[in-house]
Order: structure tokens, then sequence, then C-alpha cells
């Protein structure tokens, strides 16, 4: 990201709903009053960087291209490899017939799963830090890894009305769950609400390097809870007739939903906002 601005731009992920590409400081709102965001990013595509050289969905900047093959290729795969086992564990213990969850993310079929690096800028300014960087939400899709050194992530636990920071711990990872796994769960597992401050103490004063990888299931597959494979889930819908599992929503439509509608070039007042947020949200949440 230290291309001259002009040259990242032209690898903008757009309004149209596309998350791969890179996105500017200030593209996003961060609370349904249209706060801007402060983090730029660059998103690749799983499937460019694992089919690399051949283009699936889009081109990325010169860095990125230089670094597909022997760092961001490996990367997404080592992500894969990781989350297939997390995967695995979730379906036994929801007593879904052997490899569900992993067919629903079919390394084959194209998806928004994507490796993603972030830029935090310091806080120059002390009223800036009680501003997020990126606001409260639960994530896109399904398992998302998250590797930093410096803090700033919180996340608020169900029952909860305080926001709890998590410590970075050297040699780990963390490890959300997101909109999909709850859904495909009937809510056993719970999409987790967090979001991005100014780090604590003297480590506002550098930036804030973050990589991720994000999991989400393939394009045509139908967001809902998997009641007729498991009993386990199928009770816990009963439990709760108040929340909709049933969304009717491909995993291509909830992602581009939820993308388009936090551009703040897309903004209409805040009900975009609200139409942009996940499976546990609350509006009052900043």
């Amino acid at each position: 990201m230290a291309l001259p601005f002009e040259e990242l731009m032209a690898f903008e992920q757009g309004d149209n709903g596309r998350s791969f590409g890179y996105k500017k400081a200030g593209a996003n709102a961060i609370d349904a009053a249209g706060t801007l965001d402060s983090v730029e990013f660059i998103n690749v595509s799983k499937d460019d960087a694992l089919a690399y050289p051949q283009v699936i969905h889009r081109t990325y900047p010169s860095t990125v291209n230089a670094r597909m093959e022997n760092t961001i290729a490996p990367f997404a795969r080592k992500g894969l490899e990781v989350i297939y086992v997390v995967l695995n564990i979730f379906n036994d213990k929801l007593g879904l017939p052997k490899g569900t969850l992993e067919s629903l993310h079919d390394m084959e079929e194209h998806s928004g799963s994507e490796t993603r690096c972030i830029r935090n800028p310091p806080v120059q300014i002390k009223e800036a830090a009680k501003i997020p960087a990126i606001g409260a939400h639960t994530d896109f899709g399904s398992l998302s890894f998250l590797h930093n050194r410096l803090g700033g992530l919180q996340v608020l636990p169900p029952g909860h009305e305080e926001w709890s920071y998590i410590r970075p711990i050297p040699g780990h990872a963390v490890c959300n769950i997101g909109d999909a796994l709850s859904l495909f769960s009937g809510g056993v597992l719970q999409s987790n609400i967090h979001r991005v401050v100014a780090p604590p103490g003297v480590q506002a004063e550098y930036e804030r390097w973050s990589l991720v990888f994000f999991t989400r299931p393939g394009n045509s597959k139908v967001l809902r809870a998997l009641v007729e494979s498991s009993h386990i889930i199928a009770d816990a819908v009963k439990k709760r007739p108040d929340k909709n599992f049933e969304t009717g929503s491909t995993a291509a439509e909830w992602f581009a939903r939820r993308i388009k509608n936090q551009r703040i070039n897309n903004r209409l007042g805040p009900e975009t906002w609200a139409t942009s947020r996940g499976t546990e949200h609350t509006p009052t949440l900043v």
C-alpha cells in the first residue's frame, strides 16, 4: 500500500458490492450516521490467488502480483487447510453428516473467500481515538482468521454491555465465527460482534497492520439452517421462533448486499446502514 494513491485507486473495489481490490480510507460508513472509517486495505480473492496468473474476478496492483505465488497463494492455502479442520470439528459437534460443512465451502467453487491486508494509521488527535476505525459488525462469511501484533480489536460477547479488548498473542490467530456459519448451525454457533478502535496506550502511536483470511461459502450456497441434517440444529431453531434462519439468500447475494450498503457513495440515509448489517446486529452499537 506504499504505491502512489492514483495507482491503488485504479484497483478500487467500486460501489457495486464487490469486495476484491483496494479500499481507501473513508470509503465505508461505520454507523447509521454515516461516520467514515479510517482504514485502508487490499482484498485478494481466494479464486484469483489460487488460479494465478489466470484472472478469475479481477486484476491487482503490481505489488500484489509480485507476491501472489510466493506469499498470498500459500497464505490462502494454509488458511483453507486450517479452516477445514475447524469446520470438520464443528460438523461433528453439530451432528451433521460427515463432510457437510466442508462441502458448503468447496475449494473449487468460486466464493467470496479472500485474503486482506489492513493498514490503520496511528492516531494523531486524541479525540480521534474515540471513533472506531471499523464499526461494530459481524463477519459476512463462515470463519475469519486474524493475525496482528497491536491491540485495537474489541468484542461484545452475548449478554455483555461493555466492549472487551482482545490481546494479540504471538504465534496465534484470532478466529471469528461469521454470519454464514451462524445460519447453517441454527444459531448454535453465534456470529461474533466486534469492532476495531485505536490500540490502547502507547500502541496508538504506531501503524496497526493486520492480515486476515476470510472463508465464505460457495457463491451458490443458500444461507439457511441445516435442520434436515441435524436434530441438534433443528432443536436450536425451534427454541428461537423470533429468529429467521431462512434467509432465501445465496452466499454471493448476502456478501454483495453487505458490502454494497456500507459504501458511503451508496448511502441514502440510516436505512442504508441498516440494510448492510448481519445476523447479530443491534442498531445502537457503534
